[in-house]
């Protein structure tokens, strides 16, 4: 990579944001912001399709300890970072749970990133630690809980981990309302188990393993053909948990699977958990954005009952990573958790007129960017419902290309949804299943080694398949047809290359004219 001349006059300082340095930061700001607005237009695929050790080379060819300037060092980030970026809102990025961003919401992360506000103590944060309250109690009256309470975090992960981490120190509470201690405490969590279907997300196992649960803690709960948990499955292990002397310490409900955008039936499971006082958790990382559906919005009907949810803006509400959020019905909950020191969120005094509002008490952690700024300028620009128009926009796709591909000869649907993914496999007639699995895999890397597309692949009841997560809303049928064709190219190529190989033939080149990088003898490995 080329290497500019330092300026020879920026000192340590000039690099620094302050009062002298306001019209330097706006202009290098404004360079930036035009640089990746060019660039924003000029999209042509999700992403450049170097390899892993092209890009390694970049990397490492950069002097880390040789300074440059800040014109200098951003234009060549820029060169680096946003020329080999995957850009999500293209059109052929249909892989994981990553949408194209609200501008607003931008532009509030330009102001929050400049400003740097830590959202920890009101001392540090004032207004923002309002805003931010009065977000979490806009959420919490959407979900449907009367003063309710939660605090904004990194994302699902830490959400569910917060909300866990509140519901066993609930189970170690005892009668008289004190935390179990010693002896007693390490015997109850022992027996302490979470019951949740296998299609839950990762995050829950990995939240017991890091709450020092048994490693057995997490109890698999039967499921409905396109993994909905079933009710009567839950039944059984609510009662089979009890009848061996272990404790529910929470059931969690997934409003949006990851792999196929399902959602338990929460009312019914919420019945069963008011049956037996086990604490429901709702997962809505994904399904959040039903929230203000005026079409879906009766897909999370029962969450209101749930103990806790977590929402994660950065998928369904079009917000920029990160952006989540763990919500309370009693405020008391998320008070289990709490952590005071001396120096930073003192215990307040007994009978103290004004106490100072530290969002510390409720989170874990400390130092917390100011996030929830980004949800509050996108809904003072397009509102609630504007979000909700996006997000029936892409479940309204998901549901067309599943009509598109009910009858398709080669395409197959795995399963249904409730929100915006699409299972599927390529299996026309003459290839095996094992042909079929082994081209999940193989697709799935030409396509991403082209830079053509992104689809993502899982595994679903066995068998490996491709996955669309569908959160543009601004991408048309057409443009997922156009996706499905490059699969299908890919396919074509990988199954010819494998013909070839078999007969002993020289593989040609450049085997389907919508990958013209594309190589069988590679694809073929």
């Amino acid at each position: 990579m080329p290497t500019t001349p330092p300026d020879a006059t920026l000192t340590c300082t000039d690099a620094l944001l302050n009062s002298s340095t306001a019209s330097s930061y706006a202009r290098s700001v404004g360079r930036v912001v035009d640089d990746v607005a060019a660039r924003l237009a000029a999209v042509e695929q999700p992403w450049s399709g170097a390899s892993r050790t092209e890009l390694a080379a970049l990397v490492e060819g950069v002097d880390l300890d040789a300074p440059i300037g800040t014109d200098s060092a951003l234009r060549e980030t820029a060169d680096l970072y946003a020329t080999h970026a995957v850009w999500f809102h293209d059109p052929a990025y249909a892989a994981h749970l990553n949408c194209p961003v609200a501008i607003p919401a931008v532009g509030a992360e330009a102001m929050l990133a400049a400003i740097n506000t830590s959202v920890d103590t009101y001392d540090q944060s004032t207004v923002a630690t309002l805003m931010e309250r009065r977000l979490v109690g806009w959420t919490t009256e959407r979900i449907g809980f009367t003063g309710g309470d939660g605090v904004f975090t990194s994302g699902g992960t830490q959400s569910n981990l917060h909300a866990l981490l509140a519901a066993r120190e609930s189970a170690l509470t005892g009668p008289d309302g004190t935390r179990l201690r010693g002896v007693a405490r390490h015997g109850l969590q022992e027996r302490l188990r979470i019951l949740t279907t296998s299609s839950s997300h990762f995050s829950v196992a990995k939240s017991a393993m890091i709450l020092g649960l048994s490693d057995d803690a997490v109890v698999t709960v039967g499921a409905d053909a396109d993994g909905r948990m079933d009710p009567g499955a839950l039944a059984e292990a609510l009662a089979t948990t009890a009848r061996v002397g272990d404790v529910v310490m929470a059931v969690v409900a997934t409003a949006g699977t990851t792999d196929r955008g399902c959602i338990d039936p929460i009312a019914t499971i919420a019945d069963l958990c008011d049956a037996t006082d086990a604490w429901l958790h709702v997962d809505a990382a994904y399904g959040g954005g039903l929230l203000v559906s005026a079409a879906r919005r009766h897909c999370l009907d029962g969450i209101e009952r749930a103990r806790s949810v977590t929402v994660d803006f950065h998928k369904t509400f079009f917000q920029p990573v990160s952006a989540s959020a763990v919500l309370v019905r009693d405020p008391a909950d998320l008070s289990r958790t709490a952590w005071h020191a001396d120096y930073l969120n003192p215990v307040p005094e007994a009978g103290a007129a004004d106490v100072e509002i530290n969002q510390v008490d409720r989170s874990l952690q400390t130092t917390r960017r100011f996030d929830a700024l980004k949800l509050w300028a996108t809904l003072r620009a397009v509102g609630a419902d504007g979000i909700g128009e996006m997000v029936d926009a892409v479940c309204d796709l998901a549901a067309a290309v599943h009509a598109d591909l009910r009858d398709d000869p080669e395409l197959h649907l795995v399963g249904r949804t409730d929100l915006s993914t699409v299972l599927f496999r390529y299996q026309p007639a003459g290839v095996t299943d094992a042909q079929a699995d082994a081209l999940v895999a193989r697709v799935r890397r030409v396509l991403f080694d082209s830079g053509r597309a992104s689809v993502a692949r899982t595994v679903v009841e066995g068998r490996p398949c491709l996955k669309l997560t569908l959160l543009n809303p601004e991408v048309t049928l057409d443009d997922v047809r156009h996706v499905l064709g490059l699969v299908r190219g890919a396919a074509h190529g990988i199954l010819a290359g494998q013909a070839l190989a078999d007969d002993h033939v020289p593989p040609c080149r450049d085997v389907h004219p919508h990958l013209d990088r594309y190589d069988t003898t590679e694809a073929a490995r």
